[in-house]
């Protein structure tokens, strides 16, 4: 839907004009996924091209946005957070709000009615709108909405606006037509499609020219991109032979319909990383039903048992915690499925309920905060001993890591990631390495994130 532009309160003071800088300043924070870093920088190109800039100071901007994301709870509560820092500097000078995102196309008008201080929402499939409802908010102190679901939208022919570095997203499609009971995400993202396959590689031709070595690919279910002929893993392959590419990852599929070419594709070309994220969510057949998931435990396990047979394969995973009605006994099955499959990584949540979604309207939400927390940190606890005792098992053994940059500690250090995924951090020495090198690492110690080591003296693969 969108709404006829509402007038501020008249105790704002809206800025008449760009100011000495040369256009009005935004600055611009982003939460959630990749695909919202990726949107990010959609936004960001699509302002600068109509005279926006952005800071990275707060204080010096006339605009301050909000990507947000609905999936969790927890990033509602700190996007409420945030807005409440700017009130008071908003009364003071008229600073204008934008929320934008999933969470602006899934609560809409309540967050006008219970922020006032917000000026703009804008949904995803309504970024190219947001410079002239900003203009508005700043010229003539109207507040706007645009949350309208495109079924064609996808961005074609805007470049996004990256920043450095050895690493770039393309979104390969938008939307989402699984309708898992508990996501948010068809309602906020809008049905999938796909973009075409050109659009992609030139985008990954172009990311190369700017010095990207490493490209994910991006979609809620990567698995049903379709372009005329053009399936995911023939898309795949193509990024994976553009020229200056070193290794190609994706995220996420989705275990009901992983095509056996995608796999093929993973395990056969050099280029594409041996990880794969499969979410489980859960390990009961019972939950997975009420999940709206399209698989069962054994379907699953078949995948799992097809992705290792193909060779060292690593698997990351996804995992919920206490959904509607999940018992002991079935967070038991997870728990020890869990322990079963070693992933190498998980990322676990706690259910909560989001608006307008099949479960929400379907099934209460009747497991207590206390129980899914105690559920949530028994996994967490698990997955760190899992991780800890394969990251100790590389211990003395070389791996080949990608640099990325600094690492987050010291300036004199560099920071990567392995084929598989793993932080990797080592002393920088002596040697001339740069970012986007292929080096060998001799890993010293680990944790059950990251790895220490020290490299080599020359790079596997310089640029």
């Amino acid at each position: 839907m969108s709404s006829t532009p509402l007038l501020l309160p008249k105790s704002l003071k809206a800025l008449t004009s760009p100011n000495e800088r040369g256009g009005y300043q935004v600055y611009m924070e982003t939460f959630g996924c990749q695909m919202n870093e990726y949107d990010t920088e959609l936004v960001r190109s699509i302002m600068k091209a109509r005279g926006f800039q952005f800071t990275p100071v707060d204080e010096e901007a006339d605009v301050v946005l909000f990507n947000t994301c609905a999936i969790r709870e927890n990033a509602h509560n700190r996007l409420y957070g945030h807005l409440a820092r700017y009130k008071a500097r908003k009364k003071a000078r008229g600073l204008v709000i934008g929320v934008l995102g999933c969470m602006a196309q899934n609560l809409k008008l309540e967050l006008l009615e219970s922020r006032s201080w917000i000026d703009v929402l804008v949904g995803p499939d309504a970024y190219r709108r947001l410079p002239d409802l900003l203009t508005d908010a700043l010229e003539h102190q109207r507040r706007g909405l645009a949350v309208d679901l495109s079924e064609y939208e996808t961005y074609a022919q805007i470049v996004p606006d990256r920043g450095d570095g050895v690493n770039g997203w393309i979104a390969v499609m938008r939307g989402c037509d699984n309708f898992c009971s508990f996501c948010v995400v068809p309602y906020t993202r809008g049905r999938e499609r796909s973009r075409d396959p050109e659009g992609i590689l030139e985008e990954a031709r172009r990311l190369v020219s700017q010095g990207v070595r490493q490209i994910t690919l991006l979609g809620q279910n990567v698995n049903s991109y379709r372009s005329d002929a053009w399936d995911f893993a023939r898309l795949l392959v193509a990024v994976a032979d553009v020229p200056g590419i070193r290794r190609v990852r994706f995220t996420s599929p989705h275990p009901k319909d992983f095509p056996p070419a995608l796999l093929d594709a993973v395990a056969q070309h050099p280029i594409i990383c041996n990880q794969i994220h499969l979410p489980l969510q859960s390990a009961n057949d019972r939950m997975l039903e009420r999940m709206g998931r399209g698989y069962t435990r054994r379907e699953y396990l078949t995948l799992v048992d097809a992705i290792r047979k193909k060779g060292p394969m690593v698997l990351t995973t996804d995992l919920i915690c206490g959904f509607c009605g999940e018992t002991d006994e079935e967070f038991q099955e997870t728990y020890d499925l869990v322990k079963e499959m070693e992933y190498q990584a998980a990322f676990v949540f706690k259910y909560s309920e989001r608006k307008h979604t099949i479960a929400a309207r379907k099934y209460p939400d009747d497991i207590s905060e206390q129980i899914k927390g105690y559920r949530t940190n028994q996994i967490i606890e698990l997955q760190k001993e899992i991780s800890l005792r394969k990251n100790q098992a590389l211990i003395g053994t070389p791996v080949e890591v990608m640099i990325e940059g600094d690492a987050k500690k010291s300036d004199q250090q560099w920071m990567g990631h392995t084929e598989y995924n793993v932080t990797v951090v080592w002393p920088k020495g002596s040697a001339a390495h740069l970012p986007g090198d292929l080096v060998s690492i001799s890993i010293q110690d680990a944790t059950p994130s990251t790895l220490y080591g020290n490299a080599s003296e020359n790079p596997l693969s310089p640029f």
